[in-house]
């Protein structure tokens, strides 16, 4: 892996794991395009960038606990509080539950089908049509969400639920979340912090524990480190500042211009890939 795929892809997680556009989805396709433009095989993931792909998501992990840290902090000590004292109507105590259950829902369902998601990855043709669909699924939340909602327990099956199909390199986790708790009735700022919170335990999960197991390590010593570390800081800092401005966008606009940003860029890759 060169310092330059490195950072470009880097960038492109900081920028997507948090806007409602794919991260996964992106860092496929800049991957492909990088490799199409320098005469590379596409269809060939390497175990480095595979690696590679896990800490740059163990990254803008980092850039939401230090964003939400102070919301964080009053889930836990809420949810302890409540175990402590039998007091379970305290209303973080009820939001670490939503993540919970929305979780567990997500590990069951991404379970079930992550054999079959995991080959599309290496179909970039397959990951732009995903994209696209990501955009339908924004649009649509937005024009038939209902009026009035909350997070509550039905809330959290949906958006656990469909969270799992984020499994689909292509399809926004963020996006199908955010748009789930819209669909709700969920405002949008609430249903976006629920979302970047929610994708703490997943991370872990998907990212970490499973599969740097994997790995060899001395087949890791042979990885390009530089390279690896510059893209692992370009993803933290975009990261972070994503959530930050993307937060403040929430408040006053709507999805409705990701989803013509995932048709437009989806269908311009569709083609490029098709075509070759």
């Amino acid at each position: 892996m060169q310092t330059l795929q490195a950072v470009i892809m880097g960038a492109c997680q900081g920028l997507t794991e948090f806007l409602p556009v794919s991260s996964s989805g992106h860092i496929v396709l800049s991957s492909a395009l990088y490799k199409l433009i320098t005469g590379g095989d596409f269809q060939i993931v390497a175990n480095e960038e595979i690696f590679f792909d896990i800490l740059i998501h163990l990254s803008t992990l980092f850039a939401v606990i230090i964003y939400f840290f102070k919301d964080i902090k009053k889930i836990l000590s809420g949810f302890f509080y409540a175990l402590k004292n039998k007091d379970y109507t305290n209303e973080n105590f009820k939001f670490g539950i939503y993540i919970l259950i929305a979780t567990f829902i997500t590990c069951v369902f991404g379970f079930l089908i992550k054999d079959y998601a995991h080959k599309l990855t290496q179909n970039p043709f397959v990951v732009s049509i995903m994209i696209m669909l990501t955009g339908a699924v924004l649009f649509l939340s937005e024009k038939f969400k209902n009026k009035e909602g909350k997070i509550d327990f039905k809330t959290a099956l949906f958006v656990g639920l469909m969270q799992g199909f984020a499994v689909f390199p292509g399809l926004s986790r963020s996006g199908m979340t955010i748009s789930a708790a819209i669909f709700k009735g969920v405002k949008r700022v609430n249903a976006a912090k629920f979302s970047f919170i929610l994708s703490i335990p997943i991370i872990i999960l998907a990212s970490f524990i499973y599969p740097l197991m994997t790995f060899d390590i001395k087949e890791v010593q042979n990885f390009n480190m530089a390279a690896i570390l510059s893209g692992m800081t370009t993803a933290f800092i975009i990261g972070y500042i994503c959530i930050k401005y993307f937060m403040k966008f929430l408040e006053k606009s709507t999805l409705k211009g990701f989803a013509y940003y995932c048709w437009i860029a989806g269908g311009i890759c569709a083609l490029i890939f098709f075509l070759n």
